[in-house]
């Protein structure tokens, strides 16, 4: 392991969060940290995620994808943000890309993902 991935691993390890596995097609829920004024609350934002980019180092990213009003609306997330607060997977997703942008142009029907039923969580030895 180089220098740079140790720093980077030891930084990961001191946020001390938990990342659950999740991958693009799955849908999430993302508590996220909101502040009005004096307040802070959080946030559920829930969608598909359409991408994941960074892999697993501190720069890490995820795109999640939702409808609002009729109208999709997407949110890029740090996956180690301070802001957010937790990262739930609702439903697991049975794709075959790693970025689903083709969602973009969707609309009904044709923009349903199927559920993979027979997720198996990775073993971490």
């Amino acid at each position: 392991m180089n220098l740079i991935a140790q720093i980077e691993a030891e930084q990961i390890a001191s946020l001390g969060k938990t990342i659950p596995d999740f991958k693009a097609g799955d849908t999430i829920r993302v508590g996220y940290k909101v502040t009005e004024g004096t307040r802070s609350r959080v946030q559920a934002y829930e969608g598909v995620c359409i991408a994941r980019k960074g892999g697993d180092t501190l720069a890490a990213s995820f795109t999640v994808r939702k409808i609002s009003f009729g109208e999709g609306v997407e949110r890029v997330f740090p996956l180690y943000s301070t802001n957010i607060d937790s990262i739930e997977v609702v439903r697991r997703g049975r794709v075959r890309r790693a970025k689903l942008y083709y969602l973009r142009s969707r609309r009904g029907k044709s923009a349903r993902i199927a559920e993979d039923t027979t997720y198996k969580p990775k073993a971490d030895a």
